[in-house]
C-alpha cells in the first residue's frame, strides 16, 4: 500500500519491452530497498528483481503494460517512485493500492495565479468513480478532484507537487496513470451487487 506522496524523481536508465512483459531499470536516490520490496513507479505497484548500486530493475507484467503508461516509457524519462508504506507511518495523502485503473489523456496543464490546474479526460464508464473534493491518483499522486465538467476531472497542483514529481516534464497529451479511490470502488460495488440481488428476487417473485 502507498499514500501518493512521491519520494523521488527516478530517470529510466533502461526498458526492454516484448510479448513477455517488460523489464524496466530505473535509477534514484532512494535507499532502503531490497529485492522484493514493492516499489510504485507512476503509481503502478511493482516488485524489484535486482539492484546494482543506485539502479533498480522491475519486471513489468503484460497486463501491467497494458493497463498503465509504463509502456511509453523511453531512457531519460522521469518517473515517480514512492516505497511501500510502512505500518505506523503517517498516512499523509490517500489510500493508493498501486493497481492503476486506466491511462488518460492530458486535456491542459496550465498555470493559474501560483498554483496549476490539471485537466485529464475521463472514460464514461469511470465518471461515477471519481467525485468532487475526492482523491485520485495520478501517476501516483495523491491529488484533490477540484470539480468534474463533461467527462473532465480539474485538478489543482500546488506548487511544491509540480516541482518535485514529474508534473513539470507533463504536456498536453501526454498519457498518466489513473487510480480511483479504493473505497469508492468497494461503495459501487456492492450498490450494484445489491441492485443485481434486488432484479433477481423481482424475476423470482413474478413467478
Amino acid at each position: 500500500m502507498f499514500t501518493g506522496l512521491i519520494e523521488d524523481l527516478g530517470k529510466v536508465i533502461d526498458i526492454s519491452v516484448s510479448l513477455k512483459g517488460a523489464e524496466l531499470v530505473v535509477e534514484t536516490k532512494l535507499s532502503d530497498i531490497k529485492i522484493g520490496d514493492s516499489v510504485a513507479v507512476n503509481g503502478a505497484c511493482l516488485t524489484v528483481t535486482e539492484i546494482r548500486g543506485n539502479k533498480y530493475s522491475f519486471d513489468v507484467s503484460p497486463e501491467t503494460l497494458k493497463r498503465t503508461n509504463l509502456g511509453l516509457l523511453k531512457r531519460g524519462d522521469y518517473v515517480n517512485l514512492e516505497r511501500a508504506l510502512k505500518v505506523g507511518d503517517r498516512l499523509g495523502g490517500h489510500i493508493v493500492q498501486g493497481h492503476v485503473d486506466f491511462t488518460s489523456k492530458i486535456k491542459a496543464l496550465k498555470f493559474l495565479g501560483e498554483h496549476y490546474e490539471l485537466v485529464i479526460e475521463i472514460p464514461n464508464n469511470w465518471v461515477s468513480y471519481i467525485v468532487e473534493k475526492g482523491s485520485i491518483a495520478i501517476d501516483g499522486i495523491s491529488l484533490t478532484v477540484n470539480y468534474i465538467r463533461n467527462n473532465s476531472a480539474y485538478i489543482n497542483i500546488i506548487p511544491h507537487t509540480y516541482e518535485r514529481t514529474n508534473l513539470r516534464f507533463r504536456k498536453n497529451g501526454d498519457w498518466v496513470n489513473v487510480e480511483t479511490d479504493i473505497i469508492g470502488k468497494y461503495v459501487i460495488n456492492y450498490l450494484n451487487t445489491s441492485r443485481k440481488k434486488e432484479n433477481i428476487l423481482e424475476e423470482f417473485l413474478k413467478w
